[in-house]
C-alpha cells in the first residue's frame, strides 16, 4: 500500500490475474449462486458461503459441502505459532 492507497493493479498481476486465482474465484462465485438459488442466501446479507472442507484442501462447491457464515468466522482459522492451520478439518467436518 502506498499513502495508505491499495494497488490493485500490483495485486492483479501478482496474485489475482493468475489462472488457480482465477479459478478459486469462480468455485467461489459458483458456491454463492447455489446457495441463492437455493434461498439460503441473498444479495447484501452480509454473510460467506463457507465451505465444510476447503477448497484448497481438496472440498467441493457442492450443497453437502457449503454452509452459511458470518464474514469473521469464514475468514479466520485457528493457526500454529509457525502459521499453519493447526486442523485440515472443520469442526461440523470432524
Amino acid at each position: 500500500m502506498r499513502n495508505g492507497k491499495r494497488d490493485y493493479k500490483t495485486e492483479y498481476e501478482k496474485y489475482a490475474g493468475k489462472s488457480s486465482a482465477k479459478k478459486d474465484r469462480a468455485q467461489r462465485n459458483k458456491a454463492r449462486a447455489m446457495m441463492v438459488k437455493a434461498g439460503k442466501a441473498s444479495k447484501g446479507d452480509g454473510k460467506d458461503v463457507g465451505h465444510v472442507k476447503a477448497l484448497g484442501k481438496g472440498g467441493l462447491s457442492v450443497m453437502y459441502n457449503l454452509q452459511m457464515q458470518s464474514k469473521s468466522k469464514n475468514r479466520s482459522f485457528a493457526k500454529t505459532s509457525t502459521s499453519k492451520m493447526k486442523s485440515e478439518k472443520s469442526k461440523r467436518e470432524r
